[in-house]
């Protein structure tokens, strides 16, 4: 059944119910985060004073982080170079190469690590397809750029067919 790998593993409000103590209990080392919508909002180009000091949280606690995106080198660099946090642009997400080379660049298995994300389409999909544990965060914010609006509608349908063969065992926030 192909609709199993829509489904993510965990659903979470946001990247900030993500604690080290949590990732532990599921013997976690890794993380592999999409960065617009998931970490801040997509057109915010930095990160928050409460984003960075979960990424530090994650690196005191021994978790390893690289952020993941389909998004242009600029953007996701310019993310990322000032928390000097690995990255992978121009992911390509669902596909897998992209975190291959992640678990890969992190020495270690996909066993030890989790992917989190905000669409349905790309980040838990290629998380699934790949064997990982995926943790779906409801989107930063209510807007998104034009790609992402395409993928927002078709998520919607396969989240109706979810719910309506009861395999969501969540509530979603009001939008």
């Amino acid at each position: 059944m192909l609709l199993k790998y829509f489904l993510p593993g965990e659903f979470v409000q946001d990247i900030f119910e993500i604690t080290p103590e949590k990732l532990k209990e599921r013997d976690v080392k890794g993380i592999i985060t999409d960065l617009d919508n998931t970490l801040v909002e997509w057109d915010r180009p930095s990160a928050t004073p409460k984003l960075i000091q979960w990424f530090k949280m994650m690196k005191d606690n021994g978790i390893k982080v690289t952020i993941v995106s389909n998004n242009a080198e600029k953007r996701v660099k310019f993310f990322s170079d000032p928390l000097t946090i690995p990255f992978i642009y121009k992911a390509r997400k669902p596909m897998g190469r992209a975190f291959r080379k992640a678990v890969s660049d992190m020495e270690l298995t996909k066993d030890d690590v989790v992917v989190i994300g905000d669409q349905l389409l790309t980040d838990v999909l290629g998380g699934n397809r790949n064997g990982f544990h995926t943790i779906l965060v409801v989107p930063v914010a209510k807007s998104d750029g034009a790609m992402t609006k395409i993928n927002r509608k078709i998520e919607r349908r396969i989240m109706h067919i979810l719910k309506r063969r009861g395999m969501i065992q969540w509530e979603e926030p009001s939008k």
